[in-house]
C-alpha cells in the first residue's frame, strides 16, 4: 500500500491530467523493475563515498568508450572534434544520406557510454534511418560543466551548420539530456540555430535534489539513491554552484528552446523536475510533448518492456 505522501504525488499527477487510473505497469516491466532492486546498481549511489570510489576506480582504469552491439551493416567513423572523439553510424548502404540524431549518453556524467547506448543507436540507425553523431564527452571530476556545456554547444553549432537541409535532433537520455538541455540554451543565449527537436529521456535537469517529495519517491527508485546524486552534481558542477542553468539547466531560461519531447516514470528520483520542465516550456511558449509513466523506471525507454517499445515507436515516428 502506498503511504500518504504517495497517495498525495498520485493524485496531484491524475488531477494535473499527466496520469491515467488505467495506466498501469505490465508484468514485464514488473518484473524487470524487480529485478533491478536484486542487482547492486543502486549500491554505487548509496553514499558520497561510493561514488567517490566509483570515480577513482575509472580514473585507474578507464572504461572502454567504443561501439559496441552495432550490426554489421552499421558503417562506423571517428572523428577528433575540438579534442573530443565523435562518432558518426548510419546504415552501410547509404551513409551519406538521413537526418541526423546527436546523441548523448547517461552515465552521471562520471560514467562512460555502455553497450545498451550503442544498442538503441544501431536500433535508431536501423529504423529511423538516420545518421548519428555520438559525442564522448569527458568526464567529471576531470572535466566540469563550466567547460563541457560550452564546448558541447559549439560542437552543436557546427553540426548544424554543416547539416545542410538535413533535420538535427538531439536525443539524449539522463545525464546526457540535461547536457543537451543546458547546450541549447547555451545556442539561444550566444545567437546560434536551434536543433529541430529536443528528445530527453529520464532527464537528470535539477542537480539540487531538494524536493520533500523526492525522499519518498527515492525509497521506491530501484536505480538511484539520493547522497549519491547529490555528490555526482557536485563533481559535475566542480566550481560552479549545483543550481548553476550549466548543471541544472532547468533553472535556466526555457524559452526560444526547440519543440520537447520527455520521458519519464514515477519510479525515477527525477521525475518531478520533469513536470516543472513541462510546467515552464508551456509557459514559455515551448511545444512539450511530455509522456509520464506510471511506475517506470529510470531510463525505461530504452527497456526491452511494452512501455519501452511504446516510447521508441513515439521516437522513431518524430524522427521519421
Amino acid at each position: 500500500m502506498k503511504n500518504n505522501n504517495n497517495y498525495t504525488i498520485y493524485e496531484k499527477l491524475t488531477e494535473q491530467g499527466l496520469l491515467s487510473n488505467e495506466d498501469q505497469p505490465s508484468l514485464k516491466s514488473r518484473l524487470i523493475v524487480g529485478l533491478l532492486r536484486l542487482l547492486p546498481i543502486k549500491k554505487r549511489l548509496a553514499s558520497a563515498a561510493a561514488v567517490q570510489q566509483q570515480v577513482r576506480k575509472l580514473i585507474l582504469r578507464p572504461a572502454p568508450y567504443g561501439p559496441a552491439g552495432l550490426g554489421s551493416d552499421i558503417a562506423v567513423s571517428l572523428k577528433n572534434v575540438a579534442g573530443w572523439p565523435v562518432y558518426y553510424t548510419a546504415l552501410s548502404e547509404n551513409p551519406e544520406s538521413g537526418d541526423h540524431v546527436v546523441f548523448l549518453h547517461g552515465g552521471g556524467y562520471i560514467n562512460e557510454i555502455v553497450r545498451a547506448h550503442w544498442r538503441f543507436i544501431d536500433y535508431l540507425n536501423r529504423n529511423a534511418r538516420v545518421r548519428c553523431i555520438v559525442p564522448i564527452y569527458p568526464l567529471a571530476p576531470h572535466a566540469t560543466a563550466k567547460d563541457v556545456v560550452p564546448a558541447m554547444g559549439e560542437l552543436l553549432r557546427k553540426i548544424l551548420a554543416d547539416a545542410g537541409s538535413a533535420k538535427v535532433t538531439v536525443i539524449g537520455n539522463s545525464a546526457g539530456a540535461g547536457l543537451g538541455l543546458a547546450a541549447t540554451q547555451w545556442l539561444r543565449d550566444n545567437g546560434h540555430n536551434q536543433p529541430q527537436r529536443l528528445v530527453l529521456i529520464s532527464p537528470g535537469i535539477d542537480a539540487s535534489i531538494n524536493r520533500p517529495e523526492q525522499q519518498e519517491i527515492a525509497d521506491r527508485d530501484p536505480i538511484q539513491a539520493i547522497p549519491g546524486v547529490i555528490e555526482v552534481g557536485r563533481l559535475y558542477a566542480g566550481e560552479l554552484d549545483v543550481t548553476h542553468p550549466y548543471v541544472s539547466p532547468l533553472n535556466g531560461d526555457i524559452g526560444g528552446l526547440p519543440p520537447m519531447t520527455v520521458f519519464s516514470g514515477t519510479l525515477d528520483l527525477h521525475y518531478p523536475a520533469s513536470i516543472d520542465l513541462a510546467v515552464k516550456a508551456r509557459a514559455a511558449g515551448v511545444p512539450i510533448d511530455f509522456h509520464l509513466k506510471r511506475d517506470q523506471p529510470h531510463n525505461y525507454a530504452a527497456m526491452p518492456t511494452p512501455e519501452g517499445k511504446q516510447a521508441r515507436e513515439l521516437i522513431l515516428a518524430l524522427l521519421k
